[in-house]
């Protein structure tokens, strides 16, 4: 005899853990390349995000009279922490990365009931807010670290995290004015601004480009791009949010070329930039957040792709991933209600 119970059948963290794991050992050839362009400043943030992830989850468990072990070790709390992290500039002060952790997983995932239960995903939520809250700590990124005349050691990125200047006495704007032709604080940013004095053919052969998308942009992005093709392999995540998002971006990138040419970067340099990647792959497939049907994956994703492109070219925001992805987010339960696939033996 069999024991007839509904569903779902499983209640384990183990298997979301595992879920999570894969993710996360995916985001860690990117990690490593921000730490080698960057400098310690990216791993200073992950360090302190992560342990405040832990701190959080364990203390909302205790308060929630819930087992310790089950809220810690799904390991949500820690990719939500690691993607947060690697989202703000290296160099920020240690208040943006505690402040970000804190409203991510208390009011965008716990205020919800927890994993599974939020309708936006966490990290995001938290690097918009900071991002309209504190604009300047949030657009201070360092160019790579071997444009600089002195590249700053670990313990000038502790000191620059905890109190906003290196051991000689230099702050992030200062280290910045070393380095001639960086006009303003983020890559994206800087071409933009850059393009209406430069023109195409100018930003390309300045040290915005060559410095800025070629030598640490680029290879970011490619790794990115690397541990989301591994996890679509391993079928973690699905190939239709990253690939409907990237190529209805590149469809429109590449009509803005045709028709007014000269007045953007290129649609190679658009998708290999800024958080067009990481966006795609890690953090538009949320599956808590994301579309779950077939093809409300590929309008999901596609709707991502248009916002960013809107928000890129017409917006007063350079990258728009976060701000894409928490429009779409708005949309989700719209989406699956008119793509639900038709029940097998039913008419349509």
């Amino acid at each position: 005899m069999f024991k007839m119970v509904s569903s779902p059948h499983t209640h384990s963290s183990s298997l979301t853990a595992k879920f999570m794991l894969w993710v996360i050992a995916a985001m860690l050839p990117a990690l490593g390349v921000q730490v080698y362009f960057f400098g310690y400043g990216v791993f200073i943030q992950v360090a302190i995000a992560i342990l405040l992830a832990v701190v959080i989850e364990i203390t909302l468990a205790k308060l929630r009279r819930k087992p310790t072990a089950f809220y810690v070790a799904d390991l949500s709390g820690i990719l939500t922490a690691l993607i947060l992290a690697m989202s703000i500039p290296p160099y920020a002060p240690y208040w943006i990365i505690i402040i970000g952790v804190i409203v991510a997983l208390l009011l965008a995932k716990h205020s919800y009931g927890g994993l599974g239960q939020n309708l936006f995903n966490p990290a995001m939520v938290a690097y918009a807010l900071l991002l309209v809250s504190f604009p300047v700590q949030m657009t201070g990124w360092l160019v790579p670290i071997d444009l600089l005349s002195e590249p700053p050691t670990f313990g000038d990125a502790i000191s620059l995290v905890f109190s906003g200047v290196t051991s000689d006495g230099f702050s992030v704007h200062q280290l910045l004015g070393s380095v001639d032709g960086i006009a303003q604080a983020t890559p994206l940013d800087s071409a933009k601004t850059s393009m209406q004095k430069l023109g195409v053919d100018g930003v390309m052969h300045s040290p915005i480009f060559s410095g800025m998308f070629a030598n640490g942009w680029l290879q970011i992005n490619l790794a990115f791009l690397a541990g989301g093709l591994l996890l679509i392999y391993k079928r973690i995540i699905h190939w239709q949010i990253p690939a409907a998002m990237l190529v209805m971006f590149a469809l429109l990138s590449g009509l803005t070329d045709l028709l007014l040419p000269h007045t953007h970067l290129n649609v190679v340099s658009q998708l290999f930039s800024g958080a067009m990647m990481f966006g795609a792959f890690f953090i538009a497939t949320d599956p808590v957040t994301a579309s779950i049907t077939p093809r409300g994956k590929l309008i999901f994703g596609g709707l991502i792709g248009v916002f960013v492109y809107l928000i890129r070219y017409y917006g007063n925001y350079p990258d728009a991933v976060a701000f894409s992805v928490l429009l779409a987010n708005i949309c989700v339960p719209l989406i699956d209600h008119y793509t639900q696939p038709r029940l097998y033996g039913t008419g349509r």
